[in-house]
């Protein structure tokens, strides 16, 4: 009877890996180094390394292993084939084929954002929620959706990349995408230092932002809490841009819960109390019943995720 399998999370520097129960109960969690030498040549070699290195140390056979999952930085067709890992230094090919070859396993592969997505839906913050989206707020935006149960992937493997829809067409400055106006460019940590710093240099007001030697997303929040005016004009506006931000994507998703992860979820429910009200203006009446919460499986939730997308593809 095959009662384990792996969730690995591919990263630019490490590959975090989980080994769990099929029950989703994660036995072990570790990191090992990821190589991006020589095109990521070596990548899935270390990762078959590290999987054969742990079964053989806890005396489990493959024949015990259900399957793989694995999320890596790139769009992702089928579960399978990587279409371009710009910071891996992957050009398009089967992932899945791939590594099942190189290690007798069943294998399995979604997006990044999609299966931490997936893993905060099934054992984080949106725990039991069966369609829910997940918007992961750090140096860009992130974002995962969830149908049925189901990662929505789309036909070129670009589903739930919400980073990249435009809320404000007028906008000159050139997002990381080479496009303009996009989400990540005011939601993003990067985003509201930006704004930030478009407002202290148009204002002459008093702050206490002013005095940062390295001005953070954080400095903004504490700031904020403060009762730093300055801060909280800034903060206020980034409220405007999430709310209208997931007002729209719940129009399009009707989601029963959406979860929010990333640094700058770290400010904690100052965040979901900023962006309800907004979000409550902007919504669409008759997908206005969502609840909000904050991510909690922190950097485990693509290795949870990537192991589930394993057992819903190979699990009896």
């Amino acid at each position: 009877m095959k009662k384990y399998g792996f969730g690995v999370d591919v990263g630019g520097t490490t590959c975090k890996i989980g080994f769990f129960e099929n029950s989703g109960n994660m036995l072990d969690k570790w990191e090992i180094k990821t190589n991006t030498e020589n095109h990521g040549a070596s990548i899935l070699n270390d990762i078959v390394a590290s999987l054969e290195s742990k079964l053989a140390d806890a005396g489990i056979s493959k024949d015990e292993v259900e399957g793989v999952g694995i999320g890596v930085p790139g769009p992702v067709k089928n579960d399978s084939v990587v279409c371009e890992c710009v910071n891996l230094g992957w050009g398009t090919f089967d992932v899945a084929e791939t590594l099942s070859e190189k290690i007798g396993l069943p294998v399995k592969v979604g997006n990044d954002a999609n299966v931490a997505a997936l893993g905060e839906m099934w054992k984080g913050g949106g725990q039991g929620c069966q369609n829910g989206v997940m918007v992961t707020l750090g140096t860009g935006v992130g974002g995962g959706i969830i149908l049925d149960g189901k990662l929505l992937n789309g036909t070129h493997g670009a589903g739930g990349e919400l980073g990249h829809m435009v809320l404000n067409p007028k906008e000159t400055a050139i997002c990381g995408c080479g496009k303009r106006g996009c989400v990540e460019q005011y939601c993003s940590a990067t985003g509201i230092v930006r704004m930030a710093k478009q407002e202290l240099e148009a204002s002459s007001d008093p702050s206490v932002l002013r005095d940062a030697e390295q001005l953070s997303c954080k400095d903004i929040f504490d700031a904020g809490r403060q009762g730093d005016q300055l801060a909280l004009k800034v903060l206020d506006q980034y409220y405007a841009y999430m709310g209208e931000f997931l007002a729209n994507v719940c129009a399009v998703v009707n989601p029963e819960c959406v979860v929010i992860g990333g640094g700058v979820s770290k400010a904690g429910s100052v965040l979901l109390d900023g962006i309800k009200p907004y979000f409550m203006k902007y919504v669409f009446h008759a997908a206005s019943d969502v609840t909000f919460a904050l991510a909690s499986l922190g950097n485990d939730a693509g290795a949870y995720g990537a192991f589930k997308l394993a057992m819903d593809a190979f699990g009896k």
